[in-house]
């Protein structure tokens, strides 16, 4: 097995080469363990090894095969959670190899393609509000404020050792916001974190589920900050980009009857703490101005 081009970047972070090097024995042991008939990869795929599969009496799964980082540790508790109500169904899991198998989604189109951002919104919406649902006790999911405490303190480091690429006021407000949040969190749910159009598939058992939770716990605002944020590369061209980040985040607001000042804190704060780059950081600008 070759490995896909898309993950070839993990060679460059902390135990990725090494990892690269495993994944063909990891996906072939997968394979042996669960009877699998595996076909190419996905080639879109770049954070996992994603790959079509039949169990083997016929049923269609997809593989999925993570890199040991924290943010994956739980998907599997997650979809086990949620039980394929709003999030496809988990078939197995194992946890040595961070290997997941999944319910195929047919026939699999993105959210993204629906080209109507008001009625796609709509569709996410009915997504997420059947994923936040009540906790069962004893739960080991990373807990929301940790990692707002966390980026808290470490964003100004990470700020500095990058050259200072954005508005010092951006950070300060940024930062304020983890501290408020970190010591006063809402009602917890399970966080899917990641759910934008590209994680949200047309599917035969239900009309759309939910697939690749980074999950936390913690309250549901946070869970709209991707939301706020995609379609970037149609904001990019938008000539008023601000106005339909604001939009968005009226709209979410009203739709899940969620605190506002919350959202738009957490869509500022999440994409500095993620992944800063240049359509990044011209959301967090955009919600920045949406008071």
């Amino acid at each position: 097995m070759n490995v896909p081009p898309g993950l070839e970047w993990w060679r460059n972070e902390p135990g990725g080469a090494a990892w690269l090097e495993r994944l063909p024995r990891l996906v072939a042991e997968c394979a042996d363990l669960w009877g699998l008939r595996l076909g190419a990869p996905y080639h879109c795929a770049h954070i996992s090894y994603v790959a079509p599969a039949r169990l083997p009496d016929g049923t269609p799964v997809v593989l999925k095969v993570n890199f040991p980082e924290p943010e994956s540790e739980h998907e599997a508790d997650a979809l086990a959670h949620w039980r394929g109500e709003g999030a496809v169904r988990l078939y197995a899991h194992d946890a040595e190899r961070r290997a997941l198998l999944v319910e195929r989604c047919e026939p699999g189109t993105r959210l993204w393609e629906v080209r109507d951002e008001e009625e796609a919104n709509e569709i996410a919406a009915d997504v997420l509000r059947r994923l936040w649902r009540p906790l069962l006790e004893g739960h080991g999911f990373r807990l929301l404020a940790d990692e707002a405490a966390r980026w808290a303190e470490e964003l100004p480091a990470s700020w500095e050792r990058l050259g200072r690429p954005f508005e010092r006021p951006l950070l300060d407000e940024a930062v304020a916001f983890l501290c408020e949040a970190a010591s006063s969190p809402g009602e917890p749910v399970v966080l899917h974190q990641d759910f934008h159009g590209g994680n949200v598939l047309r599917a035969e058992r239900e009309p759309w589920l939910a697939i690749d939770p980074k999950p936390l716990v913690g309250e549901r605002e946070f869970d709209t900050a991707s939301l706020l944020r995609d379609r970037r590369w149609e904001l990019r061209n938008d000539p008023h980009p601000g106005s339909r980040i604001r939009r968005r985040l009226d709209r979410l607001a009203a739709e899940f009857d969620l605190n506002r000042h919350r959202m738009r804190g957490w869509g500022i704060a999440h994409a500095l703490a993620w992944d800063p780059d240049e359509a990044m950081l011209a959301c967090a600008r955009w919600l920045a101005a949406a008071r």
